[in-house]
C-alpha cells in the first residue's frame, strides 16, 4: 500500500485512517492518508471521477465524509476511523 505509519490499521483489505474531528473533507482525507500530495491533485483525481465514497463515484473535493465510510482510489480502500 502506498501509506503506512503507527497510526493506521489494516484490518483485511481496507486501511483505517484516524481522523481527529467527527468529520473530514475528502480532499483532505487523501491528504491524510497519503495517497495524493497536494490539494491540486485531489482537486483534479476527484474531478475525473477517479474515487468512491461508500461504492458511488464522488466528484466534490468538499464532501464530508465521517467515521465508518469508505473510500477507493487507486484500487486502495481507505476507512475513515
Amino acid at each position: 500500500m502506498a501509506i503506512d505509519g503507527p497510526a493506521l490499521r489494516e484490518d483485511g483489505n481496507v486501511t483505517d485512517v484516524p481522523i481527529r474531528d467527527d468529520m473530514i473533507r475528502l480532499g483532505q482525507f487523501l491528504k491524510l492518508a497519503s495517497v495524493i500530495e497536494t490539494g491540486g491533485e485531489a482537486k483534479l483525481r476527484i474531478a475525473a471521477g477517479e474515487v468512491t465514497v461508500n461504492g458511488e463515484v464522488e466528484v466534490r473535493r468538499g464532501r464530508q465524509l465521517h467515521r465508518g465510510d469508505v473510500v477507493v482510489i487507486d484500487g486502495e480502500r481507505l476507512r475513515v476511523a
